[in-house]
C-alpha cells in the first residue's frame, strides 16, 4: 500500500504551504503591488550610514568545542561556530539579489564578513532558491574554497547546488534528519514558496533547519511567514540555545503576510518555539541588507524591540545585530 502523500506535496510534482489561507499572491497580486508603488510614495528611509559594518570577533580557524558564537554577515547569512565547527546559513555575498547584474535589489550594506575572509566552513544550510538566499556566484566561490563542506538543502534543490560545483549535498523533506560529523540536521516546515523564473514556481521545496551539535541546539527559520508548526518544532527538536528568526521584508501585509513574518509575528514564533521558557537567544535577521519591500529599512529593529517589551520577554535574550557583529551564546 502506497504511503499517503505529505500535505505540502502536490500531485503535479510541486510543493505548497499546507495551511489554509497561506498561498502566496500570484501575478495579479504582484501587479497590484507594483501599481500601488507607482501612485503612492514609499515610506521614508534612513541614510545607509545608519547600518555600520563592525569588526567581527569570530575565532579562526575554529572556536573551542564548548563555544557557541554567531556572526551576522547580513540578510539571512550568518556564521555559527559550535562544537568546534563552522556552519554557514543562506550564503548571499553578491551585490544584487537578482538574476541580472545591473537590475534588481542592490546591497545597502557590504557583507559583515567577506567570503574570502570566512574561516573553514564545515556545514552550509540553504533554505530555498530565491535570489536573496541562493546566490550562484557565492555558492560557486564557496564550493571552490571549501570543497569538503556538507550542504543541506530542501527537496529538489540539490541539482542546482551541484551545478555550482558543490559535491557533498543532502536533500531533506520537512522533518527529515541527516548527519554530518557532529551535526544532526533536521529540515523544518516553513511558509514560503520557491521560484527562480516565471516557469518553475514551487518546483523545489523551502524549509528551515534545526541543528544539534553536541549538547547545543540551533534553529534557523529560513524565509517564512508565521505558521502553526513553530510550537511543534520547539517541542520536537528543542529546546534551542539560539534561534535565528527573520524580522524584515513584511510590507504591505496583504501581499507579504503568507511569506514573511513581521516583527510581532517573529516574537510570537519565538514564544511558540519555547524560547521564553528555555533561555533561548533570538537573533533578529533578514533586515537592513536589501531593500525588498515597503517598510523603512530601519523599522524592523525598532518594531522588534517594541514587540519584545510588550511580550515582557527578558532583554538579554534578544539580539539585534549589526552587520559583522559577533555574539557568544
Amino acid at each position: 500500500m502506497t504511503a499517503p502523500r505529505p500535505a505540502h506535496h502536490v500531485a503535479t510534482d510541486q510543493f505548497r504551504n499546507p495551511w489554509l489561507g497561506t498561498a502566496p499572491a500570484r501575478f495579479a497580486g504582484l501587479l497590484r503591488w507594483g501599481l500601488q508603488r507607482l501612485v503612492r510614495r514609499s515610506a521614508a528611509g534612513p541614510d545607509r550610514t545608519v547600518f555600520p559594518v563592525v569588526a567581527s570577533a569570530f575565532r579562526a580557524p575554529r572556536a573551542r568545542a564548548d563555544t557557541l558564537a554567531v556572526t551576522w554577515i547580513g540578510h539571512a547569512t550568518a556564521l555559527v561556530q559550535v562544537a568546534g565547527r563552522n556552519l554557514l546559513t543562506d550564503p548571499m555575498f553578491g551585490e544584487r539579489a537578482s538574476p541580472m547584474p545591473i537590475f534588481g535589489p542592490r546591497r545597502w550594506v557590504s557583507p559583515g564578513v567577506a567570503l574570502d575572509g570566512l574561516p573553514p566552513i564545515d556545514v552550509v544550510l540553504l533554505s530555498h532558491n530565491h535570489y536573496d538566499h541562493f546566490d550562484v556566484g557565492s555558492v560557486r566561490r564557496l564550493a571552490a574554497r571549501h570543497p569538503d563542506a556538507d550542504w543541506f538543502v530542501p527537496l529538489r534543490l540539490g541539482r542546482a547546488v551541484r551545478a555550482c560545483g558543490v559535491e557533498r549535498v543532502t536533500e531533506l523533506d520537512w522533518w527529515e534528519r541527516a548527519s554530518a560529523g557532529e551535526f544532526a540536521v533536521t529540515a523544518t516546515p516553513a511558509q514560503h514558496f520557491s521560484a527562480r523564473g516565471p516557469f518553475d514556481r514551487n518546483r523545489t521545496l523551502w524549509c528551515g533547519f534545526a541543528v544539534q551539535a553536541g549538547d547545543r541546539r540551533i534553529f534557523f527559520a529560513g524565509d517564512t511567514g508565521y505558521h502553526p508548526e513553530f510550537r511543534r518544532i520547539g517541542e520536537t527538536l528543542g529546546p534551542f540555545d539560539l534561534a535565528l528568526l527573520p524580522v524584515g521584508a513584511y510590507e504591505p501585509r496583504w501581499f507579504m503576510r503568507p511569506v514573511h513574518m513581521n516583527p510581532e509575528e517573529a516574537v510570537r514564533a519565538f514564544a511558540d518555539l519555547g524560547g521564553d521558557t528555555h533561555d533561548t537567544m533570538m537573533a533578529a535577521i533578514h533586515w537592513g541588507t536589501f531593500k525588498l519591500t515597503d517598510e523603512p529599512m530601519d523599522e524592523p529593529p525598532a518594531r522588534t524591540r517594541a514587540a519584545w517589551r510588550k511580550a515582557r520577554l527578558r532583554d538579554d535574550l534578544l539580539w539585534i545585530p549589526r552587520h559583522g557583529e559577533t555574539r557568544r551564546v
